[in-house]
């Protein structure tokens, strides 16, 4: 079991090595980016100069990102989205409110570690008590009778645990299919996937067929997720779509932090 932790470890080390490195070869090649190759004409901002611009942010790897933001567009509607319809369209919704329910408790191991590093004793009592009620009168987490008690989700992860310790946000950075995120953000996700790789390893030490198992879990965690998310690329009506994305991001990670 310790051998099987080290090498997850290794991965998620390794994963966020080669993204440093793609992060440091794209801000060393962004100066000979022209924007116009990397959005939509109608998206284009102004070429730029010395003046302050009217959305800001520390924003260095911004070819990078507008290439990754544009990519994510692709990814999203021609092959995410239709996946996510299909899934809406043969799934009823007392099916797909029970499957929700399951993956959001699960969830709660993420939320409740990251209270935990925060100090938040009262918040840490809440969440364990909602994983213990809803993983056992909740049937595993397919109903939600914690809250039906008054006891509210509390949504944290690691990269506001490194917020509430006062590290940095670094640079804004759009991450393959996940969207927005800062380098203090993309570490946090390393650690909460590593936190969850352990934990689903433990879990399902001994099951036949684990690797199917995670792999199907996985799948149907991330469409879910997309399902209830409304957001569509290109669909703001904004012609600074990408900047805007940017400081709503960027805003909302202040908030949550500062909670």
């Amino acid at each position: 079991m310790k051998v099987k932790i080290r090498e997850k470890m290794m991965i998620f080390l390794l994963a966020g090595a080669m993204f440093a490195f793609l992060t440091g070869c794209a801000a060393k090649h962004c100066d000979s980016d022209k924007p116009e190759d990397l959005v939509p004409a109608k998206l284009t901002l102004d070429a730029r100069s010395d003046t302050k611009y009217m959305i800001d942010a520390y924003d260095p790897l911004e070819c990078f990102n507008r290439r990754m933001y544009n990519f994510n567009y692709y990814f999203d509607t021609y092959f995410f989205l239709p996946v996510v319809s299909g899934y809406a369209f043969i799934t009823p919704d007392y099916i797909e409110y029970r499957i929700t329910n399951f993956f959001q408790n699960l969830r709660e191991v993420k939320n409740l570690t990251n209270c935990l590093l925060q100090l938040k004793a009262e918040d840490s009592g809440i969440t364990l008590g909602r994983f213990l009620v809803n993983s056992t009168i909740g049937l595993v987490g397919f109903y939600d009778p914690a809250t039906d008690f008054g006891w509210l989700r509390r949504n944290e992860d690691f990269g506001q645990t490194l917020g509430y310790w006062n590290v940095g946000a670094g640079p804004y950075v759009v991450l393959p299919v996940f969207g927005p995120s800062t380098c203090r953000d993309t570490a946090g996700l390393l650690f909460d996937g590593a936190v969850k790789s352990v934990c689903t390893d433990a879990a399902l030490d001994n099951a036949e067929s684990k690797s199917a198992i995670l792999a199907a879990a996985n799948a149907l965690n991330a469409i879910d997720a997309r399902h209830r998310v409304s957001f569509r690329y290109y669909k703001s009506g904004s012609p600074f779509e990408y900047d805007l994305v940017r400081r709503l991001y960027l805003d909302l990670r202040e908030i949550q932090i500062a909670k």
